[in-house]
């Protein structure tokens, strides 16, 4: 293993069998699940749109729509989905769009970043010590008064309680202070639910040392299957 991710991390929590057969072992996948593929173009569109308002360039809600279109049919393409109980590729396509115009519409912050990508050594800031591979991701979005945003798709709306221990927002934290040498101001998670009303729901969350060092031994732990 030559870097680690915070989708490793996570799956390796919620089911060590399955982190095996991915990271370990690099199993085929038989089919894609369609709420992966969902989130995937979701995630294009909103990248799309964050670096036309980064450039200062007038984005409007048709061609935002367009751009997830596309991404969608090219996610149908790849492989096979699996569509859980009562979903069509349809349905997914017309909630897609529904969640993105209500976005657009949202007042906005002037983005500094859109997925921004980053390969850095995972330090624990209390000791100093260093693990031997690198963590690699992307921040989905950063804001010009030092926010970092994470965008989710999910099924049921998440929890305020439940951004305590999520960790996509912690290791984006952990990555500000190594890029930027300074800590974020602000986290917020923008969570697109998929249910029959879909929503888009905003919420803020608090991260500190504490955070970063729980996240550095979850790592190592992980490093060490």
């Amino acid at each position: 293993m030559d870097h680690i991710s915070c989708s490793q991390i996570n799956l390796y929590l919620h089911c060590p069998l399955k982190y095996k057969f991915n990271y370990i072992d690099k199993l085929p996948k038989p089919f894609k699940p369609s709420g992966l593929a969902f989130g995937s173009a979701i995630h294009a569109a909103l990248a799309w749109l964050h670096k036309q308002r980064m450039n200062g360039d007038k984005a409007s809600r048709k061609t935002l729509l367009s751009v997830f279109d596309a991404d969608w049919y090219a996610q149908t393409l790849d492989t096979k989905l699996h569509y859980r109980n009562g979903e069509t590729g349809s349905k997914l396509k017309v909630l897609g769009k529904e969640m993105l115009a209500m976005y657009f519409d949202q007042a906005y912050q002037k983005p500094v970043g859109a997925e921004v990508a980053f390969t850095l050594p995972l330090v624990d800031f209390e000791t100093g010590e260093k693990l031997p591979v690198d963590i690699e991701g992307y921040i989905d979005l950063i804001e010009k008064d030092d926010t970092i945003v994470e965008f989710k798709t999910s099924s049921q709306t998440m929890r305020e309680s439940d951004l305590e221990n999520h960790l996509q927002l912690t290791a984006y934290g952990y990555a500000y202070k190594m890029l930027y040498q300074r800590e974020p101001r602000h986290f917020r998670l923008v969570d697109f639910v998929k249910n029959k009303k879909p929503k888009v729901i905003k919420l803020e969350a608090e991260k500190d040392r504490f955070d970063y060092r729980r996240f550095f031994h979850l790592a190592q732990q992980v490093h060490r299957v």
